[in-house]
């Protein structure tokens, strides 16, 4: 595919998720570099499919192997009819619609000196050590930077060479920190200490600028500063003992400092190997497993094929391989003692070829590449080992998986089954699973759910449901979705393509938003038919929501989720682990009220929402809605040129009007109480704008506003900003007088305290004022919802220019729209690296799920930092116990209590309280429903005498005053119980049934 000259800029709507990870600079660099991928097997095609997406100039596929069964078990663009086939020319047409900047080839031809020279990015998997070795050399000599990644069944490999001088221009791609500062010493070193407001966050061996010091105004022009941290508020620079004194304020900014590290080539780091650690339980696997591949390629070399899967006699000779090599080694490389299980496995498992494998180091591989060709992010240093064999079984596995039941079957899942063995492919196929969410997660879930073959047998079946429709920004990183397919909605368009993958899956896909008004639908009977349940959402709420599903149903949950290179991955099982629900993030930092309506400093205090503002103490919501209601309603305008004449009037409102009468009540000379400069320290003092025609910001703001206002009552706009002007001179400000009387808090708790006692009559009188609707004749207002991927509509416009005016007041640094698109639009920074990295730990921990694992430390939970990198695993946290009397329980235990009598009656609420008194010595103080209290010890006693006759459900629906829906089998109450001693004790919920 031919790459059109006059795409080279980057298309902001397709990368908007990827450029918050790796910004512009980075971006640019990627799309001026040439990377060949060799080896298009599964893993092979995992990294090309991530570096594609990522926006690279060109890649260039490159195989001269026919595609085999075992291929089948992770490459998602080859069929069973492709057997024979070269794997690079029949992958080539999927690769090529991924992203249509990127120009991608296919090259069958022999991996020559003059093919490599075309590069500047080479990745290998699937070759022979000899030829990564002769790869390798060419490259490191060449600086041509160089990826050797390769799977063999739970085990992964990846080694990086970026050539003898790399720079690394950003090591872990977070916003530079900044801090206020309230001292700086004359001192050899200089100590400065900054406001306690916040931690200032730095470490030793950052580099730091100064800026708006007044006093030792030295420092605001010097280079970036080394900095020793001496505490959480300060820090030591340099010699000031010279320098002028300090006299207050300023801002100290982290600089982003380019280090240039060196890489061995891959023959001198084969001897002598620097590891990265992912996981630290394994510490001294890497260098045990960095024998134990070169060991795999000399047997491959002598037999022309990988060890057999289980095969004793092939693991014997693996194993003897690698005790020879370690003999001849010398140095840090040789091992004191082999571990010869740990050798066995790997040599049993080399023909093994898995999709969550080959996910998970193809993401990392493929992060490593962007890493390499951006200068963003520190790379892996210089080899990294992963295994992942707590997924094989717990018990018997050696009875389980036998060489027979490993062999291949000449099918699609050869490459599975060597692993797991045959029986665990029929698990797979009848396991029924519920996938909430087809975006980038879901998109990368159903594909290893595919290859894998989840749901593929007749009684299996994977539902899928998304709300959401495809939008371009989705293409980035949602790898099933085409151009052609925006607008469409995400669950049929994903399931319609993974339905392509393998034809045998069983998956249907709904379009409904999980929560209580889809109840109805993903019922008692929908879960209860379940064997798991996989999240891929974007939001907190929906989780807790889909946890407590789980746990009432008492299914496994497969939770995970990406920010940027970041990830994270929890797996839930019933009786067994915490849930999701146990533990939570500690809140977002809220930004204080004050902060944000008076004294901003920061560009995100210029960016906040009406629902910010509605949630504001005392009387300000009031003074919110008394001047929309005033402009809105009062004001409304008639013509174009009511609308700009208001949008001019509202720009001297905020940005010279308020500012005044901020400075008439606080006078840039005003003192605190205690003698103290008020517009010091957090405190910016601002200055009013001036409006200038011939400023393209104030422009913007008019422009902007008054066709969003033209919108909302229905009258035509203009883009016009010529004839905006002309209309602009004939437009009368009223010019500014401060008013006596007016109120400015300083603090929070100055307005948590402030008297709002005519708020409730002012906006009665305000309601009162409101026009009858039959007064309005012909008059409607349009509602217009935020929409921040639309660069016609103003909404953008709008909002950068109105958060740059402000911060113009206040001094403050501005914002482009890009980054005013993040903080407005609340983007959550996304790569497709991550993503697929992500979900091949989740994938590996449903391996564990389906084989029925029941101990905790085989399961893992994960963090990831992609950027450092950075890898933690532990174990799930155990579900918390509890006990009453001597009954241990968790909140995975529950009351069963079977609401129909023997007699077909239902039973009463004396019938209820009496059963948990006899059969559990339990007396229930309280019992609810939801919000329903149904019964307490304090009910009045008439009331109490006659719900004590009631079946339970009529209770229920007279409390609640609504109907139990047909679809509900039980109901859920919650008791507190006093024991035989009369002492509180907590209990666990009742699972009540009633059909």
């Amino acid at each position: 595919m031919a790459r059109n000259s006059t795409e080279a800029e980057i298309d902001e709507g397709l990368y908007s998720r990827q450029l918050y990870v790796l910004g512009h600079e980075a971006m640019k660099r990627m799309q001026n570099s040439n990377v060949l991928v060799s080896g298009m097997g599964g893993l092979g095609v995992e990294i090309a499919k991530n570096v594609i997406l990522g926006g690279v100039k060109s890649v260039t596929i490159h195989d001269q192997v026919n595609a085999e069964w075992r291929d089948l078990s992770s490459q998602f663009y080859l069929r069973e009819g492709d057997i024979g086939k070269n794997r690079a020319e029949v992958c080539l047409p999927s690769l090529v619609e991924l992203n249509r900047y990127v120009s991608v080839s296919a090259s069958i031809k022999p991996l020559s000196d003059d093919l490599l020279s075309n590069f500047q990015l080479v990745i290998l998997t699937d070759a022979t050590l000899e030829e990564q070795l002769r790869v390798g050399d060419f490259c490191h000599s060449h600086n041509i930077k160089f990826i050797v990644a390769d799977t063999r069944g739970l085990f992964g490999q990846l080694f990086c060479d970026f050539g003898k001088e790399f720079v690394v221009l950003d090591p872990n791609g977070e916003q530079p920190l900044s801090a206020m500062i309230s001292m700086i010493t004359k001192d050899n070193p200089g100590v400065v200490t900054c406001l306690d407001e916040a931690r200032h966050g730095f470490e030793s061996g950052d580099f730091v600028s100064f800026t708006e010091i007044q006093g030792m105004t030295e420092l605001n022009s010097c280079e970036p500063v080394e900095i020793k941290v001496l505490g959480p508020y300060t820090f030591s620079i340099c010699d000031t003992t010279g320098f002028s004194d300090y006299v207050r304020g300023g801002i100290v900014s982290q600089v982003k400092m380019p280090k240039k590290i060196g890489f061995k080539s891959m023959r001198e780091s084969l001897k002598q190997p620097e590891f990265l650690i992912t996981d630290f339980a394994k510490f001294d696997r890497p260098s045990q497993l960095h024998l134990g591949f070169q060991a795999l390629h000399a047997f491959q070399k002598k037999h022309g094929r990988l060890p057999k899967p289980r095969s004793e006699a092939d693991a014997n000779e693996v194993l003897a391989a690698t005790k020879d090599l370690n003999q001849h080694l010398n140095g840090s490389a040789k091992q004191e003692e082999l571990k010869e299980d740990l050798l066995r496995k790997l040599s049993f498992q080399a023909f093994g070829n898995l999709a969550p494998m080959n996910a998970f180091i193809g993401g990392l591989a493929a992060q490593e590449a962007m890493k390499a060709l951006s200068g963003k992010f520190m790379p892996v240093m210089q080899w990294l080992y992963f295994d992942a064999l707590e997924c094989l079984p717990e018990e018997n596995a050696d009875a389980i998986l036998t060489e027979e039941n490993c062999s291949p079957k000449n099918c699609r899942y050869d490459g599975q089954i060597a692993v797991f063995g045959s029986e665990l492919q029929q698990k797979l196929g009848k396991q029924r699973y519920f996938l909430v969410g087809a975006g980038a997660i879901g998109c990368e879930l159903l594909k290893n759910f595919a290859m894998i073959g989840l749901g593929t047998k007749e009684d299996g079946e994977i539902t899928v449901t998304d709300m959401d429709t495809i939008e371009k920004s989705n293409l980035n990183r949602q790898f099933l979705f085409r151009t052609w397919d925006v607008t469409k909605m995400k669950s049929e368009t994903a399931a319609q393509a993974v339905k392509q993958m393998n034809p045998d899956l069983n998956i249907t896909a709904h379009q409904n938003r999980v929560g209580p008004d889809t109840e109805k639908v993903y019922d008692d009977d929908f879960f209860e038919a379940l064997d798991g349940v996989a999240n891929a959402l974007d939001n907190v709420d929906a989780r807790m929501y889909m946890d407590r599903r789980c746990v009432y149903y008492r299914k496994p949950l497969l939770e995970s989720g990406t920010l940027g290179t970041k990830g994270n991955v929890q797996v839930v099982i019933p009786f067994i682990t915490e849930s999701y629900s146990s533990s939570q993030d500690p809140p977002e930092k809220s930004i204080p009220i004050c902060t944000l309506k008076n004294f901003p400093n920061a560009i995100e205090h210029t960016l906040q929402f009406m629902e910010r503002t509605l949630k504001l103490p005392g009387s300000q919501p009031l003074e919110v809605i008394d001047a929309v209601h005033k402009s809105l309603v009062t004001d409304r305008p008639k013509s174009w040129t009511d609308c700009v004449s208001w949008a001019f009037n509202h720009w001297h409102t905020q940005y010279s009007n308020n500012i005044c009468q901020l400075l008439h009540n606080f006078p840039p000379e005003q003192l605190t109480s205690s003698g103290a400069p008020f517009w010091s320290g957090p405190k910016r003092c601002p200055h009013p704008l001036v409006f200038n025609g011939n400023n393209s910001l104030h422009m913007d703001y008019i422009m902007a506003a008054a066709n969003l206002l033209a919108e909302t009552y229905n009258v035509s706009g203009s883009t016009d900003r010529t004839a905006v002007l002309e209309i602009l001179k004939a437009v009368k400000v009223v010019a500014f007088t401060p008013k006596s009387g007016v109120k400015i808090h300083v603090s929070d708790q100055e307005m948590q305290n402030a008297h709002a006692s005519l708020d409730d009559s002012r906006l009665e009188e305000l309601k009162n004022s409101l026009p009858l609707p039959d007064s309005l004749s012909g008059f409607k207002m349009f509602p217009i919802e935020f929409e921040k991927d639309d660069d016609t509509n103003f909404h953008m416009d709008f909002i950068v220019a109105a958060s740059n005016l402000r911060a113009e007041n206040y001094d403050i640094p501005p914002a482009d729209r890009h980054k005013s698109k993040l903080i407005a639009g609340k983007i959550i920074p996304a790569i497709a690296t991550t993503t697929a990295a992500v979900v091949g730990l989740v994938c590996l921990e449903l391996y564990k799920i389906i084989q029925g694992h029941k101990s905790l430390e085989s399961y893992k939970n994960g963090f990831m930092n992609l950027a450092l990198p950075f890898f933690g695993f532990s174990e799930p946290i155990a579900a918390p116990k509890h006990k009453y009397y001597e009954n241990e329980w968790t909140l995975w235990d529950r009351f069963e209590v079977n609401g129909i009598q023997d007699n077909g009656e239902e039973m009463t609420l004396k019938q209820f309280l009496d059963y948990f008194k006899n059969e559990h010595k339990l007396e229930i103080t309280m019992l609810s429903q939801g919000v329903s209290m149904l019964y307490s010890f304090f009910m009045q006693a008439a009331k109490l005498k006659e719900r004590l006759k009631l079946p339970m459900t009529e209770i229920v629906t007279r409390v609640s005053k609504k109907k139990i829906g047909k679809h509900v089998k039980a109901l859920v109450f919650e008791l507190c119980c006093n024991d035989d001693l009369g002492e509180d004790v907590e209990v666990p919920y009742v699972r009540y049934t009633i059909r």
